[in-house]
């Protein structure tokens, strides 16, 4: 099967609707995959539930998104960098589920791997477990989380080859591996694409059987949330 398409708006043709669950992976702006949000963008699909680890930043990646007003939900651990989230969020125009970055990293993990909940400690005692089954193993108290999965999986890879294999490059491995296990289909955004076979399989981070489409994005910026300088001496 054919898994490479010319250009995002091809690779994500067919897949997306009104009201669907996205996942999208990163950390802040790094390894965001920004070029298939603009994508999503482009196609005008609303009340979309999104997971992803933050919002990033007005007017870029998803920040495009909660501009154009397509996302109806969030589901993250934080979000502090994104002025319109905030008014948004704050005039009741968006719904939010707060939840701590570690639970929210194994939630999805939990989700590709069919687990469909597990119990943690993390927000026992505090609004996060609030309207969730408690249970005490040896003498401590655990809350449940329940998995999360969606309908498409957004990604972006620093090298990928032709049979969707996947290399991360430092923080961008942060969220992209679970979440390319957990969505129904994975769409990845590559800036080196090479053939089946050139990656050195102790190199692979996300084998190609979890990858459904690929697009080569050479170009794909890079952004730097908070620019800190100092003076030479």
């Amino acid at each position: 099967m054919k898994k490479v398409y010319p250009d995002p708006r091809a690779a994500m043709a067919g897949l997306l609707k009104d009201g669907m669950t996205i996942m999208s992976g990163g950390f802040g702006l790094c390894g965001i995959p920004e070029i298939l949000a603009e994508a999503i963008l482009e196609s005008g699909a609303k009340n979309l539930t999104v997971i992803s680890n933050n919002a990033g930043v007005d007017g870029i990646g998803l920040g495009k998104l909660l501009e154009s007003r397509q996302i109806k939900k969030m589901i993250s651990s934080y979000v502090g960098e994104n002025k319109i989230f905030a008014q948004q969020y704050l005039a009741g125009e968006l719904e939010l589920e707060f939840t701590p970055q570690g639970t929210l990293s194994e939630r999805i993990r939990a989700g590709g791997a069919g687990i469909p909940a597990f119990f943690t400690k993390t927000g026992v005692g505090t609004i996060i477990a609030e309207g969730k089954e408690i249970k005490e193993f040896d003498g401590e108290k655990y809350v449940m989380e329940r998995a999360l999965k969606a309908d498409v999986s957004i990604i972006h890879a620093w090298k990928g080859d032709t049979e969707g294999n996947l290399v991360y490059r430092k923080t961008a491995r942060n969220f992209n591996p679970m979440m390319a296990t957990a969505g129904k289909v994975t769409v990845v955004e590559v800036e080196e694409l090479v053939e089946a076979g050139q990656i050195d399989p102790d190199h692979i981070h996300t084998p190609g059987i979890f990858v459904n489409r690929i697009v080569h994005t050479p170009n794909a910026p890079k952004r730097i949330e908070f620019r800190t300088t100092r003076k030479r001496a």
